[in-house]
């Protein structure tokens, strides 16, 4: 059983910084890609950034120069750091991972956690 647990959420002003991050656990035999995502009430689940096993990196356009993505591959971990934050970076941050067990490699997702970005 795999399982993804993010923290670093909360309550942030605008131009503020918050560091999330997502521990993977389990029978785990390797991990490849590995992102974040975020979702809103009513809106589709989308993108916010995403790294390889080797370290490439892929950004929204509307994050791109403020938020950046980091992972260890010795701890399965991987963490966003987002800088400069607005309004409209408010919603439920998913992380997620391609991650093979027993041969086999799937799609896993955290439970969410919840950042706001209001004054």
């Amino acid at each position: 059983q795999v399982q993804l647990v993010e923290s670093g959420g909360g309550l942030v002003q605008p131009g503020g910084s918050l560091r999330l991050s997502c521990a993977a656990s389990g029978s785990i035999f390797s991990i490849n890609a590995m992102g974040w995502y975020r979702q809103n009430p009513g809106k589709q689940r989308e993108l916010v950034a995403v790294i390889s096993k080797g370290g490439s990196t892929d950004f929204a356009d509307s994050v791109k120069g403020r938020f950046t993505i980091s992972r260890d591959n010795a701890k399965n971990t991987v963490s966003l750091q987002m800088n400069n934050l607005k309004p409209e970076d408010t919603a439920i941050y998913y992380c997620a991972a391609d991650i093979r067990v027993q041969g086999q490699e799937s799609h896993y997702w955290g439970p969410g956690t919840q950042v706001t970005v209001s004054s």
